[in-house]
């Protein structure tokens, strides 16, 4: 059985790769901060682990709470949006808000479990955004957000470099009907969420060098940096 350990699964499209993944017979550890998030993914039947990545003092408990686990796929799921244009400086709360969900927190985090990654060399995808593409930017909207995602691009490169023996790699979920993606977008955490399995078992499945240190699209099609 293969085990797959989802950051920050509590809503939205971790909600839905925790379900699909239990449907389809794999063991399921998931993280979230709340209780009711955590009651939400036992209700699953995931093993849950309580994880705030916004907060150092939760994420140095992390490599204890999973002693001698074998982890075949981690996914870093967490994400937090800010929408304000680059003509708006950023507040110190709103930019510690964003940036230490979706850089600090994958930084603190992803050290934890490459050993356990290691031992199926295993697969550590972490959720990015096309938004944070420097190629594919065209709008200063939600400029915090991007510049975050650009940034958590860099930790997979730099995770990527120090771990020949595992793949990294970052994901783009597509633009998803979730609290962030708004009731507009085109897709839904099902699809996404389907969609994003699909391909990461191919990775997983084939442990091509190609993939290492890759962007992709949910689809599996390449993104530029």
């Amino acid at each position: 059985m293969h085990t797959v350990f989802l950051i920050g699964a509590s809503r939205g499209i971790g909600f839905e790769l925790a379900r699909q993944y239990i449907s389809e017979g794999w063991r399921v550890i998931a993280t979230a901060r709340s209780e009711d998030g955590l009651a939400k993914l036992k209700a699953l039947g995931a093993q849950t682990l309580r994880l705030d990545v916004a907060d150092p003092a939760s994420n140095l408990g992390l490599s204890w709470q999973l002693d001698g686990e074998k982890i075949d796929l981690a996914i870093y799921v967490a994400g937090a949006m800010d929408r304000a244009s680059a003509n708006t400086p950023p507040n110190r709360d709103s930019f510690d808000a964003v940036m230490h969900t979706n850089v600090m927190g994958a930084m603190q985090v992803i050290p934890q479990i490459v050993p356990m990654v290691q031992e199926t060399q295993g697969v550590i995808a972490c959720i990015s955004s096309v938004m944070g593409s420097l190629q594919e930017t065209t709008s200063g909207n939600a400029a915090l957000y991007r510049v975050s995602k650009a940034a958590l691009n860099m930790v997979v490169r730099c995770t990527q470099a120090e771990q020949p023996g595992i793949t990294v790699l970052a994901v783009h979920p597509g633009w998803v009907q979730t609290d962030m993606g708004g009731t507009a977008a085109p897709l839904t955490p099902e699809q996404s969420a389907n969609s994003l399995r699909q391909t990461l078992s191919r990775i997983l499945e084939q442990r091509d060098p190609k993939h290492r240190g890759v962007f992709l699209n949910h689809d599996g099609s390449p993104l530029p940096w």
